[in-house]
Formats: structure tokens, sequence, C-alpha cells
């Protein structure tokens, strides 16, 4: 269908749509890639509020010649939600469970929910969708329909196909029907009805194509490749909505599913077979598969060394890997718990049956790790899972690529079948990593290239030929799992043959004869290897610019910038909405410009020009980074490790670079150089909230809100009056006193040297060495406007004031999160060296160093019960440097503490964030979304717990309740010992 834009589309749309309606170049380029290697730029985006917005945009677009391409969460790995016409994204909110049968266990939703979202409303029920794909957390129900997905569990749940009962669709000639069951010669249907010419035609087709189906379409569970054509050949009753099911939105606009629902999983128990041999391990998987498994997944020796590398995974796997195996089999049974025992009992005796030992060396060598625990079977669920992330988090311009990733072939071939196709990759000199589905025989694969050259992309045509020849021949299907899009749309009729690949071409055509609905897709498709559709393609050229930070770990332009930002992937796990902290803004907005990878594509294109000159200092770009609250919940979590905080730092300071500073950032960025002067005075500066009218001149002047007051200055900060604090004979500490404790709550830094004294440390107090009394500072403040020049001064003043102590071996503690972590992260970045390496080395939140100290039996305090319960929630910062293990693990030291932890995200101060008028309703919002409620609901003699800064702020404004840090809570409890037994404490003194 021919694209003729005017301006009427984007004119109609906004005039009869509520939603949003972007044309602007910016918001069309992130959402002109998918989780594959193509990018097409759209026309326009519609986020739709309702159906009948989404029906409404639909009847314009067709009117105006513009095809239409509906979205989900944008995860698809082979272009299937790419298209240059309309974008119809369904995800941000139609995502409504439409009518739920508890009874009846089945559901009907709106294409928009998410998986994850939809299981999390039906537990209480105690129900579940069980096509579990690994991107549960942002995939929508009408994306896995659209792709027909399958998940882990399809052994025993099948695939999207075998689970959907019906659905609801907008054809292209703007006629709406639910296709569902129907008799095969329409018996049920009425005379009149809108869909019996449709059905009759369809089945006509079926019919006359049952044996050429028959012959034909591979006998594998996972054929997911074309179109369901066995689902029209008459068989007295057949369900018209699996021709609907893995059309990639190609024939109609889904605009409800109703999904078939099982009762949940009780307790599992997995078997993780190790093997010494890859070979051996697929070999083993169609004997391991007769023991009535639910799973049978693979994780390789590469996948295993990859996650090993990666934070978030590494106490995983110390905890059910042994040795170095070159493959494990996760092996999960869902029974009675007796019958898991007798279960898992035969899988040992299976292995050794088959010939594998502990005690053997080579191919051989192996066994099985049992695992009960539900919660380590989640985390290793989370390391499979992630499979696809992990591998793609190689730093190098070659990455895996996906175009063989999920053929399908029958269990007794898949021991050859992964040999071969080794061999195939290496004969074109490139590797790939295995995971994924071993109990359908549908292996993940992807070879290693690099699509900026042509010598790679034509190695890629290569393997694919060889691949898809090879998979035929064992009678596979070359498309088992992630659907067809661009990258296999071509290579059908070589699969299916020329007859059915027309039967194919009349299916789209009696349902869109004018290919409205996503073309391009399963029907007459481009070819999967032309450059043009690449998102690396032909005219991509990156620029030049002379960054601040180092970006050297990384390749291509910009010293390595560009290859960072490009660790993107776009398969969205920055999308999920519960667990973990990214990503905060997201949560609140749904909005794509506020999620990491849609900063991380803005970025992209900016600096590869495609937003224009000078694009990354333009207000666009500055627009899409407004809500990131630096949480670096995507340096830890995000698992090809896309850190937004950082490079928010560094095009932050490419703008200033630019147009210089606000009065709002020079306020906040300089805070640490004036506040010598504001302790001075600081009934002067607190005027702003206490004089009337003086905080709505603020926020005119300044941007600061008039709607949140500001921390309160004080005369009575901390001071350095002594550089050193008890025992003489104690073990060196060095007490890094922190802008934010040292002039507003200068309580938690005394609590800190008094406890750390109390334990019998020797505790010194760092100074300038540049004769400045000017305390010592570590340029946060300044990295959050821009200024690295300006935090690199800092920096180096704490460096050399710090040398003299990491000489005698001293370790630097510190109380805010966000302070102390700057020397563990960013402050190498800039100033790198062996200094900063070693400092790097010798930075511990206050917490961190006592749990250290503790697990080494070098922790004395003498404890009291103070309180029953507290509740902690965790800065963001310490979440992303697996950090709240520590401060959980201090608070249970004090005697009858009770610690619960408020699954949280960010609380949404995020430092001046908060106070912004234009942030603050965003900010209030994300503490909102678990943190406050939970603190309203605590009891009043409940602990509330924050040792960040910001935290503590956002609490006391949203809930009306005092936080206080962790130094507090053991200083009160010291402070109680000392009433009881009468013993002073140990004084702060020489």
């Amino acid at each position: 269908m021919a694209i003729s834009i005017t301006p009427g589309l984007e004119r109609r749309l906004r005039s009869e749509l509520s939603g949003d309606v972007l044309f602007d170049i910016t918001s069309r380029g992130r959402y002109a890639t998918d989780a594959s290697v193509y990018q097409q730029m759209p026309a326009g985006v519609v986020i739709p509020r309702t159906v009948d917005e989404a029906e409404r945009a639909i009847r314009i677009a067709r009117a105006e010649g513009v095809p239409v391409t509906a979205r989900g969460g944008g995860t698809s790995q082979c272009g299937q939600t790419i298209n240059t016409g309309l974008i119809v994204d369904c995800s941000r909110h139609l995502n409504k469970i439409i009518e739920l049968d508890v009874k009846g266990m089945r559901a009907r939703v709106e294409p928009g929910i998410v998986l994850d979202e939809l299981n999390r409303q039906l537990k209480p029920h105690g129900l579940w969708y069980p096509v579990d794909v690994s991107t549960a957390s942002r995939c929508t129900i009408g994306g896995m329909a659209g792709n027909n997905s399958c998940g882990g569990r399809s052994l025993r749940y099948g695939t999207m196909r075998d689970n959907v009962l019906s659905m609801r669709a907008v054809l292209a000639d703007g006629s709406a029907g639910r296709f569902g069951s129907v008799a095969s010669d329409l018996s049920d249907l009425a005379l009149d009805s809108p869909l019996r010419p449709l059905a009759q035609d369809l089945f006509g087709l079926g019919a006359r194509e049952a044996d050429e189906i028959e012959a034909r379409f591979p006998k594998v569970q996972r054929r997911v490749g074309g179109y369901n054509l066995d689902a029209l050949v008459p068989r007295g009753t057949n369900n018209l909505s699996h021709i609907l099911v893995g059309s990639e939105g190609t024939l109609g606009f889904t605009t409800e599913v109703e999904l078939k629902l099982w009762p949940l999983l009780g307790k599992r128990t997995v078997g993780a077979c190790h093997f010494g041999s890859f070979y051996e391990a697929m070999d083993a998987a169609q004997h391991l598969v007769t023991l009535g498994p639910i799973a049978v997944e693979l994780v390789d020796r590469t996948l295993l060394e990859l996650a090993g590398n990666i934070a978030m995974f590494q106490p995983t796997l110390a905890k059910f890997v042994r040795g170095t195996p070159d493959a494990v089999l996760l092996v999960e049974f869902a029974e009675e718990p007796e019958e898991n025992a007798r279960r898992m009992k035969r899988l040992g005796d299976m292995m050794g049956d088959l010939g594998f030992g502990w005690d053997r060396d080579g191919a051989k060598w192996g066994g099985v790790v049992e695992i009960t625990d539900p919660g380590l079977q989640a985390a290793i669920a989370d390391v499979r899972t992630s499979g696809l992330n992990i591998m793609m988090s190689m730093k190098d311009q070659g990455k895996p690529v996906s175009f063989v990733e999920d053929c399908a072939v029958p269990l007794e071939h898949l021991a050859e079948y992964t040999d071969r196709l080794t061999q195939v990759f290496e004969k074109h000199g490139t590797r790939g990593t295995w995971y994924a589905h071993a109990s359908v025989g549908c292996l993940h694969v992807r070879p290693v290239l690099n699509l900026r050259l042509d010598k790679d992309v034509a190695t890629m045509r290569a393997i694919a030929e060889e691949a898809f020849d090879m998979v035929r021949a064992y009678k596979g299907s070359h498309s088992g799992e992630h659907g067809d899009g661009i990258v296999r749309s071509e290579f059908h009729e070589t699969m299916f043959g020329t007859r059915l690949v027309r039967a194919f071409e009349e299916v789209k055509d009696r349902f869109d004869p004018d290919g409205f609905f996503n073309p391009g897709k399963i029907v007459r498709a481009p070819k999967f290897d032309d450059k043009t559709l690449f998102r690396y393609g032909p005219d991509y050229k990156p620029v030049e610019i002379k960054t601040q930070l180092d970006w050297s770990s990384y390749t291509g332009a910009s010293g390595g910038l560009q290859g960072a930002v490009e660790m993107c992937n776009n398969n969205g796990a920055c999308r999920k909405f519960v667990a973990g902290t990214m990503c905060p803004s997201y949560r609140v907005t749904k909005n794509e410009r506020d999620v990491t990878r849609g900063r991380a594509n803005t970025l992209r294109l900016a600096l590869s020009g495609q937003l224009g000159p000078d694009a990354i200092t333009s207000d666009e770009v500055m627009d899409t980074l407004k809500y990131c609250v630096s949480c670096k919940g995507c340096r830890r979590e995000c698992p090809t490790g896309v850190d937004m905080a950082r490079m928010k730092i560094e095009v932050i300071g490419q703008r200033v670079a630019k147009y210089g500073h606000t009065l709002k950032d020079r306020l906040v960025g300089w805070m640490p150089r004036y506040a010598p002067y504001a302790a001075r005075m600081p009934w002067l500066l607190n005027l702003r909230d206490r004089l009337p009218g003086a905080a709505k001149l603020s926020e005119k002047v300044a941007g600061f809100s008039a709607e949140r007051p500001l921390p309160l200055w004080r005369s009575d900060i901390f001071k350095d009056s002594r550089t050193a604090y008890g025992p003489q004979d104690g073990a060196p500490v060095v007490l890094f006193a922190d802008t934010f404790n040292r002039y507003f709550e200068r309580e938690n830094l005394d609590a800190a040297r008094d406890v750390l004294v109390a334990a019998g440390y020797r505790v010194h107090i760092a100074t300038p060495v540049d004769g400045s009394s000017r305390p010592l500072c570590c340029g946060r403040t300044f990295m959050s406007v821009g200024r690295t020049d300006e935090a690199k001064r800092e920096a180096q003043r704490v460096l050399d004031a710090m040398k003299p102590y990491l000489d005698m071996g001293a370790t630097m503690v510190g109380l805010e999160p966000s302070c102390l972590y700057s020397f563990r992260d960013e402050v190498p970045s800039f100033l790198p060296g062996e200094l900063s390496q070693q400092l790097a080395g010798r930075s511990m939140l206050f917490e961190e160093f006592l749990a250290r100290e503790a697990d080494a039996g070098r922790l004395r305090l003498d404890l009291s019960p103070i309180a029953e319960r507290a509740l902690l929630h965790g800065h963001c910062h310490q979440k992303s440097f697996a950090g709240m293990g520590a401060v959980e693990k201090v608070l249970r030291l004090v005697p009858g503490l009770t610690v619960e932890t408020v699954e949280s995200s960010c609380c949404g101060m995020a430092g001046s964030f908060g106070y912004g008028v234009d942030t603050i309703e965003v900010s209030r919002a994300m503490g909102e979304l678990s943190l406050l409620p939970a603190v309203r609901a605590a009891d009043a003699d409940t602990i509330i717990v924050a040792d960040g800064t910001s935290c503590r702020q956002q609490i006391e404004d949203g809930a009306g309740r005092d936080a206080i840090h962790v130094a507090q809570v053991l200083a009160r409890s010291l402070a109680a010992a000392s009433s009881r037994t009468g013993m002073p404490l140990r004084e702060a003194a020489e």
C-alpha cells in the first residue's frame, strides 16, 4: 500500500483523539526500532486512551492512505512492530481486564495488558496465564497473540494458540467481529453475520489445501511461521481466532483477547543437570523429557561466563553451578511434593544410567544439583530468561544477531542439529551461544556478527540459508517462537513451498486486500538482509564529540560513548512495573520517552545525526532526560549495562558547555561552595518558607516548587574540630562527612562516629590539604548539573586528603549513598589513575563496613532492644551497588528488631528532582507507588529507616513520618545498652 502522508493525518488525529499524537522526529525515532536489528521511521505514533479511540485512529489512517501497525511492548526480535506508517501503541492505556470468570477459568483482556501484570491480578484467585515468555515483565497479551508466543513451559501448557479462546478484531474495511469457535459448516453463524462470508472463504481454502498442509507443515510444537492454515482445515468445529494468532497484526487490529486460564503452579523442584559436553547435554534432552517435567531449559558455558561478569547474577550462579560445566539443563517438576521428590530421584538415576557422574572426566562429567528453595528457583529463572540480554552484554561492535535464533527440530535430532550448526558458525568464522527450550527442541542461538560490515552481512545470509536447509531436512520449523517479521518471512517459500505461500497471500488478501495492516510481514516481505532496513544502515554515521567522562571501555565514536549508548538492544527490560528499581519515572508516566530504552534510542539517534545537527544539546534530548532521576537502577538491572545516570551527566555537560546554567542549577550545583556561608546566617536562607510569598517567588525565579518546603539550614553543623576520635590503637577508619549530612543532619555523622568509636575503631576525619577551610565534598551536586570540571576539582581534593590514610590501610566510610558511591563509580571515570582506583576499592557505606567487620568476627558492639520493628527503604544507589543486604544485616544486629524492607523503586525525591516546579508531580507519584503507602501503614512504634537524605525528605513530606539513618538506629541501641548496664559509652576522644 503506497504511503501518502498529508497534513490531514496529524490534524485529524489531534482533533479527534484525546490520547497522545506524536509526529515529531524524536518521538517517531523512539518507535522506529524494536529488539531486532532493523529500523523503520514511522509516519507518526498514536497512543489511544480507549479502544474506541484506537478504532477511530485506524479509520482516519485508512482515509488518509496510511497503513497501521499495532505495537505492544515493542520487544519483538524480528521487526514485527516497526513500519513506515502509523504506529498505534496499545501498551499505555489499553491494558485492562474486561471480564474475569474465575469458575470458568477464562478472562477477556485488552491487548495492551502486560503478562506479569495480568498474572499479578489473577494470583489472588489461584489462577495464572501460563505462556510464560522471558519478556513477561513487559510484553503484552496482544503482542504475544500476534507472535503466537510459547514460553518456557510450553511442554505442558502449549503455545498462545492453545490458550486463546477468542479474539475481537477490527478489519481493514472498518468492520469488527469476534473470532472464536465456529462450526465448520457455519450452522451456528447467523445468515446475516458479517463474518459468514469470510469464514466460508477461509474454510474453503483450508479444505482445498488440506493435503498440502498435512504434507508441508512441520510436525513440531514450536511451529509459528506463516499463517496457521491448519486452523482452517474443516474438522467439525474450528476456532477462527487461531488464524489471527501468529498473524503479527497483518490481518486485523486486535482489540480484545479471551484467554484460557490455569490453576497456579504448586511447589516445584528443579534439577540443575550439569554436563561436561554440550553435545551430551543435547543428546540427553530426549531422555529427560520422559520423566514428565514441565520444562527443560538450557544455559550453556558462554552464557554462564557472561552472567558471571554481571553483578546481579553472580550470587545466584554461586548457589547452583558446580565446577565449569559445558552446559546445564534445568529440569523442572511441578507435581505434589512427594511426586516431585520421586521424579528428582529418577532424574539422578537417569543421569547415572546415561553414564554421567561427578567423579568422571571429560564429556561424561556431571550430575544433578537439586533446588527446592523458591527464591533460588526464581533467581535461576531470571538468569535463564535474561539469556538474550546477557548475550548482548558484549561490548564489541560485533553482537549476537537474531536470525536463526529459534529454529525448532524434533528432539531426536537436537544434538546432531546443534553440532552441525556450530560447525556452520565455525566455518564462517563466528560462534554462537545456546540457551532456552531444550524440552521442545527450540534452542536460541545468535552468531556474533558486525552488521556494519558487508562481509558479515553476506555471512548472515550464508548461515541462514544453510541453517534453514538443515532444519527443513530434519522436518523442523525455521520459526519456532519469535515469529517471522522481516527476518524469516523471506524464507517461507523455501520452508513451506510455493503453493502454501500463495495460500498465505490469499489469506492476507481476503482480510486486507490493500495491505493496510503491517505490510511487508509474513507475505510479500523484503529481503531480510536489505541494509537500508538495518538500524545501523549504509547511512549510519556517528558524529564525534569531545566527551567529559571516560567511555574507553566501549567501542565507537566520541571516545566510546557511541558504543555505550548502542549497548541498548531494545529488549525492554527497563519497562517492568514491579521489582527492582528501574525505571521509576516510566512506572509513573508509562511513556516510552521516560524509560531507559527510549532515552538510549534518543541518544543513539542524536549521536548519529538522525535528529539533526547538534541534537545532543537540543531541547528535545533534554526533554527526554527530564524525568531521569539518575537512580542507577539501569546500571545494575539492565542486563546489557546501560548506565543512563552516567550518560545523563555527559549529555547535560554538553548542554551546559553550549548554553550555560539556569539559576536553579547554580543553586543546586554550587551548594557545597556557598554552604559554609549559609550556615553562618541560616535564618536568612530559611525565610523562603517562612515569609509569605517568598516560596512562590522562588518558584518563578529559580524553579523550586512552592508546594514543597526546602531543607532547613542550621548553624550547628558538623565541624572538623578534631581530626581523630577513639582509641589510639584502634583500626583506622576515615569518616567522610558529606555536604548534606554536614549541613542539614549532623546527628547522623555524630551517631556514626560514636558507633565506630564504641566498636573500638580509630575514627579519622579527613580535612583538605590545599590550605582551604572549606570542607571536602564528593562533587555529586556538580555532576548533577553537568559540571564535571568542578566535580573533578572537588574529587581531587578528596583524593589528596585521603592519600595518607589510604597509605596506612584505612577504609573511607560514608553515610550518603549518592556521595559515597561516586568514589566507586564516576570519580574513577573522570579522574582515572591509581589513587582513584585505590579509593574506589576502599570506599564503603557505614553499614557495608560494619557488615564486613561483623562477617569477619571483628565487630564488638553492646546493643540493646529499642523497638520491635523497622521498616527499611533502600536508596536507589544502595540497590544499584548491592548494598541492601548490608543494611539489613546491620539493622538485625539490634536485639529483637524485625526488619521489613519495602519493595520500592525510587522514593521520587532524587536530590533536587522532587523540588522542581516541573517535576514535583512525577516525584510525588513515584513515592506513592509503594513507599509512602507502606510508611503510612506502619504503626507509630515502627522505626522508619532510610539512609538517603532525599529519601528521608520525601518520607517526611509525603507521609509525615520521621525516617532515620541506620547509624542513628545503632546509636540509640548503644545508648539503651549503656542505660541498662550503667556503663558509659566509650568516649569519642583522643
